[in-house]
């Protein structure tokens, strides 16, 4: 058991850091990704060389053990930027040895496969040293569309069978006849390449195109009979047998039916391997290269022109992967890019699926894995993106200006006015424009309006509360798990379990409650106006309440409830307290908070149960608390949450 000292010290530290996660800044900053792998990932480099997994398919120095300096600062200003370094070095100049097994790891289960036997793919070189840049895994492209599923596709076909199939021995051929008898028979076609019909004998068919199968049928018939029609249909077809080598995922031999094509074994068959080539599958009939089909063409581009169908004992030959490039940032699928030779950065992009909604139009960023004259990365126009050829270990990156803060002075406003105003509405205002601006727009005040009382929510510090919300929530759930809630030997096991369960209980209440953006603004309680310097940003909204000269009463009090305010002279919080039954036993009475209509929270710092209040204003009363207990930091917790844009309607179900 802990002492009680020790506990308060790890909740006093837990405290803090809610505090600081609750005070986060806001803003988006721009983020300089460093490099790379610490030279302790020789074993997971050699371990690639065994298996033939090095991105290229061959076994590169300049990439596992070649080290070289810095590539340059960012030329790009507050860009999201990176200098990648080549795979050598020291840990100090790359991620933790930790961090790397980790993502190591995320790429060995991502590559598990879908089936229940599926031997799992490692990773390229070229795969894991993109990850150790990014900080992420990136995949290769091709990897998930890849079905490791049975391996016998000796089935009847289930498609129409194409004019120029060849027929084969063991197809089973169905003759109908149409005249004055009708009747039809299936038939199987021989190892000698025929089919025997009674009273017509011996017909060839095998070597026969589909397309030709029925003439010849129906002439052999002919001789022997007049006035008939003749259908001809092929039933089922015999399945061959192929055989997949190289660098493929699952090499061997498999059977698959007469109208497989080489695409559709190659991608079911597990597709190549982490090292093996989806740009240049070749296919060998009778010791002769008769196709090399691009895999690419097919999943990017949906072409199958140069896919042919197999025929018994054809070869698919794999081979080592081409130079491999990764492409980041605004486009339609990131990954990891195979090239072939002649390729440059824009058909790198339209591999990657083009640029998406939120790219710029006007720079590419490329970073060179090897790099000898240290000159940085380089920035590209998609004109000249055209004309530059891609390399080996190319770090594409297409710039987004989605997520770049534009300055106030260029952005269109739409924000939103309600409440007591004249012409309540949504306006769309010129960059710049200030809040006196919108009001005069929207009429001005009524006689009604409350200022003191406005909500002014901005989405940019809403965003910023979310975030420092969820940081504050998971460090309460850190300590809730990780601290016993009371030290005192004495309470029991089962009232133990019971605050734990509280405590969970109240954290589950906040993960559900959002922090509104709202600002608090510099208005004095008997204002009639409403500041008219603020510049306006886009998704501003203004709320102007009605004056309601009531005051709300929540939390360890008798009967919670709101009170009209006391016309001939204003009340302390205390007398209003008395109102509603006065505090109970249970209650913390000293530490009451006090959220003024403004935004603003008073506690016991201010002296909360003198302060005179305001129309509009929430008396908040927590329960006391054990001493030695998660329970009396609630009262900080809660006042740093009324920070955070919680209304005071929500903290007073919370402490229900």
């Amino acid at each position: 058991m802990k002492s009680s000292a020790h506990l308060r010290g790890t909740l006093r530290c837990a405290t803090a850091a809610l505090a600081l996660a609750l005070t986060l800044s806001s803003g988006v900053h721009a983020q300089t990704l460093g490099s790379t792998t610490s030279g302790n990932d020789n074993r997971q480099n050699s371990n690639n060389n065994n298996n033939n997994n090095q991105g290229n398919g061959t076994s590169d120095p300049s990439m596992s053990d070649s080290s070289s300096s810095d590539t340059g600062s960012n030329p790009f200003g507050s860009l999201q930027t990176f200098q990648p370094k080549s795979l050598g070095g020291t840990a100090a100049d790359g991620i933790a040895q930790e961090e790397m097994l980790r993502l190591q790891q995320s790429l060995l289960t991502r590559a598990q496969g879908n089936g229940e036997n599926a031997k799992p793919t490692p990773p390229g070189e070229f795969e894991v040293y993109v990850a150790s840049v990014l900080g992420r895994p990136l995949p290769r492209y091709g990897a998930n569309l890849l079905v490791t599923a049975a391996r016998d596709f000796s089935r009847p076909a289930t498609v129409t069978v194409p004019p120029d199939y060849i027929i084969q021995p063991g197809d089973k051929v169905v003759i109908a006849l149409n005249g004055s008898v009708t009747g039809s028979v299936q038939r199987e076609v021989g190892t000698d390449g025929k089919i025997y019909l009674e009273s017509v004998g011996a017909i060839r068919v095998a070597g026969l195109r589909n397309a030709d199968l029925h003439e010849a049928i129906a002439r052999a018939v002919g001789k022997q009979y007049s006035g008939y029609t003749v259908s001809v249909n092929l039933r089922e077809l015999h399945g061959i047998r192929v055989y997949v080598t190289g660098l493929a995922a699952h090499p061997g031999a498999i059977n698959v039916n007469n109208v497989t094509s080489l695409a559709n074994a190659v991608l079911q068959t597990g597709g190549p391997a982490a090292g093996g080539s989806f740009r240049s599958i070749k296919l060998y009939r009778n010791g002769q290269e008769v196709a090399d089909f691009d895999l690419y063409k097919l999943m990017r581009g949906g072409s199958r022109l140069d896919d042919v169908v197999l025929q018994n004992e054809d070869v698919i030959f794999i081979p080592p992967a081409g130079p491999q490039v990764a492409v980041i940032g605004s486009v339609n699928e990131e990954a990891i890019y195979e090239t072939r030779p002649g390729e440059s950065v824009a058909d790198m992009l339209a591999a990657a699926g083009g640029p998406n909604t939120l790219a710029d139009p006007a720079r590419i960023v490329v970073y060179h894995q090897n790099d000898p004259q240290g000159q940085g990365p380089t920035q590209l126009s998609r004109a000249e993106a055209a004309g530059v050829p891609v390399r080996q270990g190319d770090i594409l990156q297409m710039v987004s200006v989605g997520s770049l803060a534009m300055p106030t002075d260029h952005q269109k406003v739409l924000v939103r006015v309600e409440g007591e105003v004249r012409n309540p509405g949504v306006y769309y205002v010129e960059p710049g424009t200030s809040s006196g601006a919108l009001l005069a727009m929207a009429g001005g005040l009524t006689p009604n309006a409350y200022p003191y009382g406005t909500k002014f929510t901005r989405q940019s510090v809403k965003i910023q509360q979310q975030d420092a919300f969820r940081e504050a929530i998971h460090q309460m759930q850190v300590v809730v798990a990780g601290t016993p809630l009371t030290s005192d030997s004495s309470v029991a096991v089962d009232q133990k379990n019971s605050q734990l369960a509280a405590a969970k209980e109240l954290i589950s209440r906040l993960e559900e409650s959002k922090p509104d953006g709202r600002l608090v603004l510099d208005v004095a309680p008997m204002a009639t106006n409403l500041p008219e310097d603020i510049v306006l940003q886009n998704n501003d909204a203004l709320i102007v309440p009605r004056r309601e000269n009531t005051v709300g009463v929540f939390g360890a009090v008798p009967r919670p409830t709101s009170f009209l305010l006391a016309a001939d002279h204003p009340m302390e919080a205390r007398d209003y307290i008395e109102r509603a039954g006065g505090a109970l036993r249970i209650s913390d009475l000293r530490n009451t908070i006090i959220v003024r209509a403004n935004g603003e929270v008073l506690s016991h710092h201010h002296q909360a149960l003198k302060t005179k209040i305001l129309p509009g204003d929430v008396v908040f009363v927590p329960v006391r608390t054990q001493a030695s207990t998660f329970w009396p930091k609630f009262k900080d917790i809660a006042q740093m949450l009324f920070g955070l844009g919680l209304s005071a309607a929500t903290i007073a179900v919370l402490a229900k």
